[in-house]
């Protein structure tokens, strides 16, 4: 028979365990599904793809991803298609492309007009359409974000929800599932997430597991109050009957690294009581979210306007309840700028609060009240938190696979911005190169595993995820004596090295070094 494309000789690790044995084998290709894997010398092929001495597994899954927007902006994705990524989970953290009615839309506007998308849409079915339409490479899968839901139906308030408001945030949820997305997640920390309590993600959470959906979680809390924060994911998957999974698994803050052992005699505990919990994790010790994460909840009630009006009037007042929560003054150190909007505040990308500040002649809560004031909030950090051993025990889990927190860039264009986490160019190469190769925290089918067959399990991605006859032909074909992450903190806009070839539905997107433009990608609902 012909075929598109014939992968020879290269030695296959399937992904459906963690403890694949590599196979020498060809791999056929034919439009967007594998159709054969074997010796397949006697088959003719449009190309031939020489991968000898290279590894050839399932396309990498992003079991944490951010892209909602920047895939409408820049469907390219070359950061995530560069590092093998095949398919993204997005939707995560709270935060999701629908529905968007009310304050919840309003609250987007600022990130929208920042990527120059100008259209708009409400719900799920518009938002695919229009994403449709653009054309990306990587699959795209998604949540429904909680902050989405509240936002929808209450705006950004601290205050109970009415029964009214939460049959309404329900019948959104329903009509969001029943559109394609996979699930809930929750961020606990951001507004209006932070509003709520348990009762209502339990509600939630149970209409969600009534269409098998999954429940992932920014945590109520990854420092402090973590222990607390994981008992309060058990009890909400224990009551609602759904599949719990914790967003980026960590211990932050030095005073609480010594808290991850028992994180992990809880998880035991609940799976030993048939609460499969699972996690996600990046293999950085550094996080990265907005700037403003650093004030106190009651500062964002009511939304943009009014946060940015404390931050005018109410300083002491933020500054005590920050000081109370960060008395120590090593904390500014630890904090770097990753992205601003004004030309005139863009020295400061790439430098932490302390130096920021010294160079402005200003104490850190100065600069960063008046630089949040000028940016209108739009600020991207880095906060440098957690722990390195605590890291390496964290991905060698059997429940932990990878996933980026970044949403999809590519190197030039309107996504090409500021200085973002490394993690968005690096996460799959680093976890195969430093964690596996090199440290040997993991055996490579391990790695694989933890970013193919295991995602694929966890959120239900059919036919993906395992190298197998008549499955999707999402394949990444690499070195694994030199595959390696190159993108820093001061320079993150960085191609991995080793990789060689990566296919979504068939098609290259990436060939010897090279994005190919192609653009393969498709919902998965």
């Amino acid at each position: 028979m012909a075929i598109d494309y014939l992968i020879k000789d290269g030695f296959i690790i399937d992904g459906a365990k963690d403890n694949s044995v590599p196979v020498k084998a060809d791999i056929a290709i034919e439009g967007d599904r594998i159709k054969g894997i074997g010796d397949l010398s006697n088959i003719s092929a449009d190309k031939v793809i020489s991968a000898k001495g290279l590894v050839v597994c399932p396309g990498f899954i992003d079991a944490h991803a951010h892209s909602e927007f920047t895939l409408l902006a820049d469907g390219r994705a070359e950061g995530k298609i560069s590092q093998g990524i095949t398919t993204e989970i997005n939707g995560n953290c709270g935060m999701s492309a629908a529905p968007l009615y009310g304050a919840a839309r309003e609250q987007r506007e600022k990130d929208l007009d920042e990527l120059n998308i100008k259209d708009r849409w409400s719900a799920f079915p518009e938002y695919f359409a229009l994403l449709e339409k653009r054309k990306f490479a990587p699959n795209f899968m998604t949540l429904t974000g909680h902050g989405n839901l509240r936002a929808s139906v209450a705006g950004y308030t601290d205050k109970p929800l009415s029964e009214t408001q939460m049959k309404e945030m329900l019948a959104l949820l329903r009509d969001s599932m029943a559109a394609g997305a996979k699930g809930l997640s929750t961020g606990l920390i951001y507004p209006p997430g932070i509003y709520s309590d348990v009762l209502e993600i339990i509600d939630l959470a149970r209409e969600a597991a009534r269409s098998s959906g999954i429940y992932a979680t920014h945590m109520r809390s990854e420092g402090d109050m973590l222990l607390e924060a994981v008992d309060e994911v058990i009890t909400i998957a224990r009551e609602s009957g759904i599949h719990p999974h914790i967003s980026h698994l960590k211990t932050g803050g030095e005073k609480n690294w010594w808290k991850l052992k028992e994180v992990f005699e809880k998880i035991n505990y609940a799976h030993e009581s048939e609460v499969h919990l699972t996690c996600d994790r990046y293999p950085y010790i550094a996080g990265s979210t907005d700037l403003d994460a650093v004030l106190p909840a009651w500062a964002f009630e009511g939304g943009r306007k009014r946060e940015i009006e404390r931050l005018k009037n109410e300083r002491q007042r933020l500054a005590g309840d920050i000081l109370k929560e960060h008395p120590e003054a090593s904390c500014w150190d630890n904090i770097m700028i990753s992205s601003l909007n004004l030309a005139k505040n863009k020295w400061m990308e790439g430098r932490s609060i302390s130096d920021i500040s010294s160079s402005a002649g200003k104490e850190p809560l100065e600069l960063i009240f008046d630089v949040l004031i000028e940016e209108e909030l739009q600020i991207g950090a880095i906060f440098f938190s957690m722990n390195e051993e605590n890291l390496k025990e964290i991905l060698k889990q059997p429940y932990t696979m990878i996933g980026t927190d970044s949403s999809a860039r590519s190197f030039d264009g309107v996504t090409a911005k500021g200085k973002p986490h490394p993690r968005g160019f690096g996460s799959c190469p680093r976890v195969l190169g430093r964690y596996a190769r090199e440290l040997g925290i993991l055996t490579l089918s391990g790695a694989i595993h933890k970013m193919t067959g295991l995602p694929a399990k966890t959120f239900r991605i059919e036919n993906r995820g395992v190298i197998a006859k008549d499955h999707f032909a999402d394949i990444v074909v690499f070195d694994p004596d030199k595959v390696n992450d190159t993108a820093e903190f001061n320079n993150p806009f960085q191609k991995p090295e080793g990789l060689h070839h990566v296919f979504v539905n068939g098609v290259p997107v990436y060939s010897e070094g090279r994005v190919t433009g192609n653009l393969p990608g498709r919902i998965l609902r």
